[in-house]
């Protein structure tokens, strides 16, 4: 008999296999990056259904296969519906899911966390009544996953001198992982000028909790959103292990 397991997971994406099955690509809570096969998935008779659905999350149970394992069933837990009325909201998650699918492993061992943030990100992001509030939930994600994953952005001290800029001349620098001195930026060739405002915006939105109600949810505006969230993709392509696809559907909403 073969062996059965189950978790919470959150569909990333799917690979048509045959003419009536898919590979599922999931992020699960117990056990990280996961595929199962949804066998039969393309019928109209399936009982998996729209459960796999790309950004559903399920309850699921699968069976232990040499290679593959096999989903046997599926029990929604969320759909994140709004998301589907919003090409916006759609986009950016898409984005954020591919960014789980970049820096997330097998057997990961930050996978609760990461399954936690990235569900929390998806409700947060389909309840969003204006586009900055689905932009703030896009940046909190993007510094709250660098942090998990081990590339965490030093946003308060300067990375070279260890000490808190004492001008409004601040540069951030992808290579050095954080912002920058006056001083010390002298000798760093790729650098970026960002203002003060911007430097505190980022910082507050990492240290506080990602459900928290910052200043800044009732102060940013689209344009500094927009601004930050580049900033945060170009940081987060110069360190995935894997060439993103989704980020010019970032550029075609901006």
């Amino acid at each position: 008999m073969r062996e059965q397991f189950t978790t919470n997971a959150i569909n990333l994406k799917s690979y048509s296999i045959s003419e009536s099955d898919k590979i599922i690509l999931m992020y699960s809570k117990e056990k990280g990056l996961i595929k199962g096969v949804a066998k039969g998935i393309k019928k109209i008779t399936s009982k998996l259904g729209g459960r796999m659905d790309m950004l559903v999350a399920n309850k699921m149970m699968l069976n232990k296969g040499k290679n593959l394992d096999t989903i046997c069933q599926a029990e929604a837990l969320n759909t994140f519906f709004n998301l589907r009325s919003d090409m916006n909201k759609l986009f950016y998650a898409m984005y954020c899911s591919e960014i789980v699918s970049n820096f997330g492993t097998e057997n990961d061992p930050n996978s609760e966390e990461i399954y936690n943030l990235f569900y929390t990100f998806l409700e947060q992001i389909s309840k969003a009544s204006r586009k900055e509030q689905a932009m703030l939930s896009v940046l909190r994600f993007q510094l709250k996953i660098m942090d998990i994953t081990g590339y965490s952005l030093e946003l308060k001290d300067c990375v070279k001198c260890l000490k808190e800029p004492n001008s409004e001349e601040i540069y951030f620098s992808i290579e050095q992982g954080g912002i920058l001195c006056k001083e010390c930026a002298q000798d760093i060739c790729k650098k970026v000028k960002i203002p003060n405002k911007i430097k505190e915006f980022l910082n507050t939105l990492l240290e506080e909790d990602f459900n928290v109600h910052t200043k800044y949810d009732d102060l940013a505006t689209e344009k500094i959103c927009d601004i930050c969230i580049n900033l945060l993709k170009n940081y987060i392509e110069y360190y995935s292990p894997k060439k993103f696809k989704t980020t010019q559907i970032l550029e075609s909403i901006r």
